[in-house]
């Protein structure tokens, strides 16, 4: 899997020990240097708070299974630190955070809508990519770690309920027909983690040609772009 390894998380970021304290303390340092309404300042708060909150045990399961988990959500983490540093660098982040990047600032888009576009980024693509570096860490194949992606998923649950609860309007805030309102029923999460499963699946069974794995990537990189970028459009 060459043009995927070429893809992996730069040192730097990629050298966090098994366990949230790292990611944790680097999104701690994020939140310091970000103002508040800053779009990406947005979605990191909302993550650390969940990711402080659960802590790397993600839940039940057995000590394995919580070690898997806790490893497959560091691994999803870097990606979007990675992202983050990247474009901190004047370099070029993954398609699927470039919405929200330059968009961080505009006016007209409502802070519930950095917060799923930056969701929707770290499921959409992220995830995925976390999918198959912990496979290759592990040895393992997917289906071994469904369990583990599930415990996962609780996480993210948790932080669109956190989003939900923080940042959406309440009916008095909200006109009739708000779009808003229309934006936000229009995405699941559900749908989305559904959607990163089979990619990882996909993507995973496609590592002895890596050409199509590469193409593979970009492709589900740019349809995650796609749909963040919808859910950036200004509502006010």
């Amino acid at each position: 899997m060459t043009q995927i390894e070429q893809s992996e998380v730069p040192p730097g970021v990629a050298a966090f020990p098994t366990g949230d304290s790292r990611v944790i303390e680097r999104m701690r340092e994020l939140r310091s240097r970000w103002p508040s309404g800053d779009g990406v300042a947005v979605f990191n708060a909302a993550y650390l708070e969940v990711v402080e909150r659960v802590g790397p045990g993600l839940g039940g399961g057995g000590v394995d299974d919580r070690e898997g988990a806790a490893l497959l959500g560091v691994r999803c983490a870097e990606r979007y630190l990675a992202a983050v540093e990247t474009a901190t660098a004047a370099g070029r982040p993954p398609e699927c955070w470039r919405p929200l990047l330059p968009y961080r600032r505009h006016p007209g888009v409502r802070p519930l809508q950095f917060a799923l576009s930056g969701l929707q980024a770290h499921v959409g693509h992220d995830l995925v990519l976390a999918v198959v570096d912990t496979c290759r860490t592990l040895g393992c194949d997917p289906p071994d770690l469904e369990g583990e992606f599930e415990r996962v998923g609780d996480l993210l649950v948790l932080l669109e309920e956190r989003i939900h609860d923080e940042l959406m309007p309440g009916p008095d805030l909200l006109e009739i027909a708000d779009p808003l309102t229309h934006l936000v029923s229009s995405w699941s999460l559900e749908r989305a983690r559904e959607a990163a499963w089979s990619a990882a699946r996909v993507l995973w069974r496609l590592r002895g040609f890596p050409s199509l794995a590469e193409e593979f990537r970009q492709r589900t990189d740019a349809g995650a772009g796609l749909v963040g970028r919808l859910l950036l459009t200004p509502c006010r």
